[in-house]
C-alpha cells in the first residue's frame, strides 16, 4: 500500500502544524486510510513542547525514514494553490537525491488545489463564502474587498489568485467589486505582475475616506503570515492606527472551511483510482 503525505510549505509557528494535523486526521477518516501530515521545511524547528510532545515531520526526513523501512510507493497531496517552485523544483531535486541513496521508488504528486487553466469551483466558493461570513460577522458592507496572497516570484502562482478573483467576482452583484493584493513582493518591474502591496491598497482606501475594508485570505494555515499577530494582522493594525475611523476585517483561513476537505478528498480519489 502506498504512503500518502499531506504536504504544506511549512512554518515555524506551532499552530500551522496543529492545523495541518487536524486536516490530515479528518482526511484520514474520510479516506479510510492514514494520511501523514508533513511539512516541506521549517516545522522541525518548532519546540516539541509546543506540539503536544509530538515532533513535526518534514519532507526529506520523512522520506528517508520510510524508504529505509522498505516503503517504495508514495503519494503526495500538495496543500498548495498553484505550481510553486517547491513542487516543480525543490521536491523533484530531493526525489532524485533520495533515489541515489535508496534506489528506485515510485512518487506520485496529485494536482494542486487550484490547477490552471481550469478553476476549482469549491475553492472559488470557499473564498466567496469566507468573504460573506466576514462582512456579516463584523457588520460591515460588502465593499472594499481585497483577496490577498503571500506573493510569489512565479507568474503561474499569481495567475491562480487572478483566476479566483475572476470567478468570485461573477458570484457578486454588479456593484460589488473584489480586488487583489499581495502581502509582500520583490522589488523591480519584473515582479509587477504580483500586483499592489496589501498595505498600499489599504492606505489608498483609508486616504480617500472609506470606513471599512474586508481582507479575504488566500492562505491555508495560521503561520507567521496569516496567523494570530502575523504579518497580515500587523499590516492591518498599522493602517488602522494611522486611520482610526477605518475598520479592517480579516476573513477566516481556507483550512477553516469545511469544503477544503472535499477538494483534498477529490485529489486523493484521483490518485488511487
Amino acid at each position: 500500500m502506498s504512503l500518502i503525505l499531506l504536504l504544506d510549505n511549512g512554518s515555524l509557528r506551532a499552530e500551522a502544524t496543529k492545523q495541518l494535523r487536524q486536516l490530515a486526521h479528518a482526511l484520514s477518516e474520510k479516506a479510510g486510510q492514514t494520511i501523514y501530515p508533513v511539512s516541506l521545511q521549517h516545522a522541525d524547528k518548532i519546540p516539541i513542547a509546543d506540539l503536544d510532545g509530538i515532533p513535526a515531520q518534514t519532507f526529506t526526513a520523512f522520506m528517508q525514514q520510510h524508504l529505509s523501512q522498505g516503503e517504495r510507493h508514495f503519494i503526495l497531496l500538495p496543500l498548495f494553490f498553484g505550481e510553486s517552485r517547491a513542487l516543480t523544483s525543490f521536491i523533484p531535486s530531493e526525489i532524485e537525491s533520495l533515489k541515489a541513496l535508496f534506489g528506485g521508488f515510485r512518487f506520485d504528486i496529485a494536482d494542486v488545489l487550484y490547477p490552471l487553466p481550469n478553476s476549482e469551483p469549491l475553492l472559488d466558493n470557499i473564498v466567496y463564502e469566507n468573504t460573506l461570513t466576514t462582512a456579516k460577522l463584523h457588520s460591515i458592507p460588502l465593499k472594499n474587498i481585497v483577496l490577498v496572497d503571500h506573493g510569489s516570484p512565479v507568474p503561474r502562482v499569481t495567475a491562480v489568485r487572478e483566476q479566483i478573483v475572476n470567478q468570485v467576482q461573477a458570484k457578486f452583484a454588479d456593484d460589488t467589486l473584489i480586488e487583489q493584493a499581495v502581502m509582500e513582493r520583490r522589488e523591480g518591474v519584473e515582479y509587477d505582475f504580483n500586483g499592489v502591496l496589501l498595505e498600499d491598497w489599504l492606505m489608498k482606501k483609508a486616504i480617500v475616506g472609506e470606513s471599512s475594508a474586508i481582507v479575504t485570505l488566500l492562505f491555508f494555515l495560521a503561520g507567521r503570515h496569516a496567523g494570530e499577530d502575523g504579518d497580515i494582522v500587523q499590516i492591518c493594525e498599522k493602517v488602522m492606527r494611522k486611520y482610526p475611523n477605518f475598520n479592517i476585517a480579516i476573513s477566516p483561513l481556507i483550512a477553516e472551511h469545511k469544503d477544503l476537505l472535499l477538494i483534498l478528498y477529490d485529489r486523493f480519489q484521483a490518485e488511487i483510482s
